[in-house]
C-alpha cells in the first residue's frame, strides 16, 4: 500500500471515530435530558452527562477525533436538534469537553491497566469541570455576570462554585465517567480496534502521553474558550436563537432517532468493512 493509500485510510478511520462518538454521546447527552435531578440539602444528585463514551474511545482510537467528536456530538444533538444556540457562548463548552476527553487519551499508555485508565478518566473529566469552574468564577470577578453573593462573604463564588465543582466530579465524575471507563477499555482492547481495521494502541504509540507542544496547545484552547464566554456573556454573542418548540419532548426524541440512526450506520460500515479485509 502506497503513503498516500496508508494516509488515506487511516483519515478515513479518524473519520469513522469522530462519527461514532459525535452520535453515541449525542444520544447519551439527549438520554440525560430524561433523567430527573434528586436534592438532598444542598446537595444535588444528577447525571450531568455520560462522559465515559468519548473518554473510552479516546483511549482506545485516536484521542483528537474522538475529543472533537464528543464537543460537536453534544453541540448538534443537545443544543441544535432541541432548537437552541447559543452563538460564541457555545465555544467554551466545545472546547473545555474537547480538552478535557484529548487529554484523558493520550494519558493512557497502556490500556490493560485499570489503575492508569481510571487515573486518565477522572484527570480528563476533572480538567474538564475545573475549566468550566473556573470560567464561571471569572465571569463573576469581571462582573460580566450577577451572582447572588452570601452575606457577609464576598469570596462566596469561590465556595459555591467549588462545591458544585466537587459534587459533580464525585457523582458524575466517578459513576459515569471513572468506573465505565475501568471496566470498559480493558475490555474492548484488542477487540473492537479491527472493525476499523485498526491495530491496538501500544504504549510506543505516537498519541500517547503528554509533551509540551500537547499543554500549550490545551491552554490557547482553554484561554480561547474563557475570551468566547466572557464576550457571550456581556452580549456578543454573534448568533443567538432559540425555537419555539427547544426542549420540547418531540425534539428529544427526534434528536435521539437521528442519532442512533447515524450510530447504527456507522456499526454497519464499521462491520463490513471488517469482514471485507477478514475475507481478503
Amino acid at each position: 500500500m502506497s503513503t498516500m493509500q496508508k494516509q488515506s485510510a487511516a483519515q478515513s478511520q479518524k473519520l469513522m471515530v469522530f462519527v461514532l462518538t459525535m452520535s453515541l454521546y449525542g444520544l447519551a447527552t439527549l438520554f440525560t435530558e430524561l433523567i430527573p435531578k434528586f436534592q438532598v440539602g444542598i446537595v444535588e444528585f444528577s447525571v450531568e452527562y455520560f462522559l465515559f463514551i468519548p473518554l473510552t474511545l479516546a483511549m482506545l482510537f485516536d484521542p483528537l477525533s474522538a475529543a472533537l467528536g464528543a464537543a460537536t456530538g453534544e453541540l448538534v444533538f443537545s443544543e441544535i436538534m432541541l432548537g437552541q444556540f447559543g452563538g460564541l457562548g457555545e465555544l467554551e463548552k466545545f472546547l473545555t469537553v474537547t480538552i478535557g476527553v484529548y487529554i484523558a487519551g493520550r494519558l493512557v499508555r497502556d490500556l490493560r491497566n485499570r489503575g492508569m485508565v481510571g487515573a486518565a478518566a477522572i484527570i480528563g473529566t476533572a480538567a474538564q469541570l475545573a475549566m468550566g469552574t473556573v470560567v464561571d468564577i471569572l465571569k463573576v470577578q469581571f462582573a460580566v455576570e450577577d451572582f447572588e453573593a452570601v452575606a457577609g462573604l464576598p469570596e462566596s463564588v469561590f465556595a459555591t462554585e467549588g462545591f458544585a465543582f466537587l459534587n459533580d466530579l464525585l457523582f458524575s465524575g466517578i459513576l459515569f465517567c471513572m468506573l465505565p471507563c475501568v471496566y470498559l477499555v480493558p475490555k474492548l482492547y484488542g477487540k473492537i480496534e479491527p472493525l476499523l481495521g485498526m491495530q491496538p494502541r501500544t504504549e510506543n504509540s505516537a498519541v500517547s502521553g503528554i509533551n509540551p507542544k500537547t499543554i500549550a496547545v490545551c491552554v490557547l484552547g482553554f484561554v480561547c474558550a474563557i475570551v468566547a464566554e466572557l464576550a457571550a456573556t456581556a452580549g456578543l454573542s454573534l448568533i443567538d436563537w432559540e425555537a419555539e418548540w427547544a426542549e420540547s419532548g418531540t425534539a428529544v426524541a427526534v434528536g435521539m432517532v437521528v442519532a442512533a440512526v447515524i450510530a447504527i450506520a456507522v456499526l454497519v460500515v464499521m462491520k463490513k468493512n471488517s469482514e471485507r479485509k477478514a475475507a481478503h
